[in-house]
């Protein structure tokens, strides 16, 4: 009896500490379920060695008010569930330098900032949907958001994106290079060293980025090398589990003297460049020229100034694009798909600009809309759930250590559409899909694509038809060659030599072959429904669908046998 009574005691201790442990893991935040990142090469990794995409939005906090935007509007709470819903999975949250080195600054509590610009409507609104932030200080307050971005185990980004609070960027600012009037390099590496003890031990916290768009008459490249290697020594050493981002010259745009001399760091396993790219970096070019002549201008120029450092063996964080997202412009339209293809063909880390869908105050300017913002002005509706769905299939991996279980394959995407290319049957015609269900192609020397696992490959069949699969793979309209200066026209030939280009052309989504257009240096043609990139991957495919090896088998054996009949006849 006293066995049992023992047995049953530790029983009931034991049924208490699951009890206990499953009540702790409840409340506490889930950010403490993360993980530290490091670089395995180009790739960002988890401790397990598999790779973590970063798929991020920008929230803007460096702005006069020095308060993370939208918290009048809504819940901060809601506004990170949000973020996860969005399939956002990491925040890359500004703050502006003084906020974090002048005493005065950040003695003051939210309401007061608010109240020194006049901008009682956001009080009240503030008051409304956080009141537990209101009256704390403004950097208790950044904290606040910190931690409720945590607590939805969203990772965060820590951007110092300016000194003086205010709009972000240009050339006079004082805010642009090391020297500057309001950049002092004293006082950034005084920033620096608060805000990486500040957050050692958040372990949502996985990433530090130290300065935004260097610029200005004062930028040169000592001086980068000089202060970014300080700033990058300071930061490790206040908290080592985090990554350490850099960004270039020229408002993040060249990195091109690291062929010549790489930045010397006491730490490896941390360190990310990053780059930022929008359809205004140049010009109105996409608009008053060829967008093929034009992507395939820009992306070398990217590639030779700063896609380089993946062949390096570094991870290149493309910490700022985005859109006009009411979609009338041309410009930001042709751009966004030249960028969809460059992102997903190297499947990069990002960081989309931004979350926001009105400010507070912005250059005078009280409860600016912002049309680049994934929220509404309101801040209670997306501004354009199209796009959100088009910027999906990059939200994903598509390689990389630990992805999958999958073997090394092509898929074949669509950027305008930010869809993958798919079949249903042998007997239906190809059409895009999620990137999810992808086909996984083989793309041979000889410019064939095949599915994998079939003998099928992709064939030219007839001027505006569908395209086919077919199984006599020797003939002209069996080879696909990326053309233009793009590179993403997929061309091939008809059997009378018409050179062809795959199209989708409605809504149907169906993979069909049509003149190729856009080839000339005409800048009024848009060849967006064009564009495919053959890509790589080791994603396993969600679905799967046994039936077609045996549809296979039966229709290759029949199709060898015509195949011999025809020639003894």
């Amino acid at each position: 009896m006293k066995g049992f009574m023992s047995f049953s005691q530790n029983v009931l201790s034991f049924t208490t500490f699951l009890a206990v442990l499953v009540f702790l893991i409840t409340i506490l935040p889930k950010g403490l379920m993360a993980q530290p990142l490091s670089t395995n090469s180009r790739w960002i990794v988890n401790e397990s060695g598999q790779r973590v995409k970063l798929a991020c939005v920008n929230w803007v906090t460096h702005l006069e008010v020095m308060v993370a935007e939208g918290l009048s509007k809504q819940p901060v709470d809601e506004i990170s569930k949000s973020i996860v819903d969005m399939g956002f999975n990491c925040v890359r949250l500004t703050w502006p330098l003084f906020l974090f080195t002048n005493d005065t600054l950040a003695s003051v509590t939210v309401r007061q900032s608010f109240q020194k610009l006049g901008l009682t409507e956001s009080i009240a609104g503030f008051q409304a949907n956080n009141p537990s932030i209101i009256d704390l200080s403004l950097i208790n307050a950044y904290q606040a958001v910190v931690a409720s971005l945590a607590n939805n185990n969203v990772m965060i980004i820590l951007d110092n994106h300016i000194s003086k609070p205010g709009w972000c960027c240009s050339n006079f600012d004082g805010n642009g290079f090391f020297g500057d009037q309001y950049f002092n390099p004293d006082l950034w590496i005084k920033g620096l060293i608060k805000v990486a003890t500040m957050f050692n031990g958040i372990t949502n916290v996985v990433g530090m980025s130290l300065r935004n768009e260097l610029r200005g008459p004062k930028q040169n490249i000592n001086d980068w090398y000089r202060c970014m290697q300080k700033g990058a020594e300071t930061v490790h050493a206040a908290n080592p589990d985090i990554l350490v981002i850099l960004s270039g010259l020229n408002y993040d745009k060249d990195f091109s003297f690291l062929q010549q001399k790489p930045l010397s760091l006491t730490f490896t396993g941390k360190l990310v460049y990053e780059v930022h790219w929008y359809g205004f970096s140049d010009g109105q070019a996409w608009a008053t020229s060829n967008p093929n002549q034009v992507c395939g201008q820009v992306v070398n120029n990217i590639m030779r100034k700063a896609g380089f450092v993946l062949d390096q063996g570094y991870p290149l964080f493309v910490s700022e694009f985005g859109v006009d997202l009411r979609g009338t412009n041309v410009n930001d339209n042709r751009y966004l798909n030249c960028f969809m293809g460059w992102a997903a063909e190297l499947d990069l880390d990002w960081a989309l600009w931004t979350l926001v869908g009105s400010y507070y105050l912005r250059e005078g300017a009280v409860g600016l809309n912002e049309n680049y913002g994934i929220y509404n002005w309101n801040w209670c509706q997306t501004r354009n759930s199209s796009f959100l769905e088009k910027i999906s299939a990059l939200q994903s991996p598509f390689q990389g250590p630990g992805v999958s279980e999958g073997r090394p394959h092509k898929i074949i995407f669509h950027p305008s559409t930010g869809q993958c290319v798919q079949r249903k049957s042998f007997f239906k015609p190809l059409e895009l899909g999620p990137c999810s269900e992808a086909e996984a192609w083989g793309y041979s020397p000889q410019k064939i694509l095949t599915i994998k696992g079939t003998y099928y490959c992709l064939q030219a069949d007839e001027l505006g038809q569908p395209a086919k699969l077919g199984l006599i793979c020797t003939d002209i309209n069996s080879k696909w060659e990326a053309i233009s200066d793009s590179k993403m026209h997929l061309s091939s030939k008809l059997h009378d030599g018409t050179d062809v280009c795959l199209d989708v052309v409605d809504s149907s989504n169906i993979i069909v072959t049509n003149n190729c257009k856009c080839l000339s240096r005409d800048n009024s043609c848009d060849p967006g429904s064009q564009w495919f990139k053959i890509i790589d991957s080791n994603k396993y495919r969600t679905t799967t669908k046994s039936f077609f090896k045996i549809e296979d088998s039966i229709i290759y054996n029949l199709a060898m046998k015509l195949s011999e009949s025809w020639k003894s006849w």
